[in-house]
């Protein structure tokens, strides 16, 4: 398991790709792409819109704390993992492996998936866009390639090994 400490929790405060207001605002960069999404919010608004993301992670929650209704994805398959708060543990990154090899995959952490775009973005294939949330600032889109995985590896470097 790897472990966020505290001293760089700031470094997660940052949008990593373009900030758009809502869902809306960036689903018509979405079109003819593979779409991965981390967050409940935001997966559902991506249903709504009839966008169905090859993998998305959620937790139950949004703003940590407040329960939302379960997502589902249609035609789907769902993986549930464990993965506590301010961690990246094996079975969330195994699960994100297994969601991009058999697409479309809700995966369903007990504990907390915010995290889980660090190993999203290196594991997913070139030119997909994932699409998380900013808290209180909107959503963010980030197109995968090398210099968003360069990104996504250094920020992944400052986790500690448990």
């Amino acid at each position: 398991m790897l472990r966020l400490p505290d001293a760089h929790r700031a470094a997660f405060k940052v949008p990593y790709g373009r900030l758009y207001p809502s869902v809306d605002a960036g689903t018509p960069l979405l079109t003819g792409r593979i779409v991965l999404s981390v967050g409940d919010v935001v997966t559902a608004r991506l249903l709504a819109a009839g966008i169905v993301p090859a993998v998305a992670i959620v937790d139950g929650f949004t703003a940590r704390n407040v329960p939302v209704a379960p997502v589902e994805i249609p035609g789907g398959r769902t993986i549930r993992v464990s993965n506590p708060a301010s961690t990246l543990c094996s079975e969330l990154t195994d699960a994100i492996r297994e969601g991009l090899g058999t697409p479309p995959t809700l995966i369903v952490v007990d504990g907390e998936e915010d995290l889980a775009v660090i190993p999203l973005a290196l594991e997913a294939p070139e030119g997909a866009a994932l699409i998380y949330g900013q808290p209180g600032l909107g959503v963010v889109i980030a197109t995968i390639d090398p210099e968003h995985r360069a990104l996504a590896q250094a920020l992944l470097d400052l986790f500690i090994e448990e």
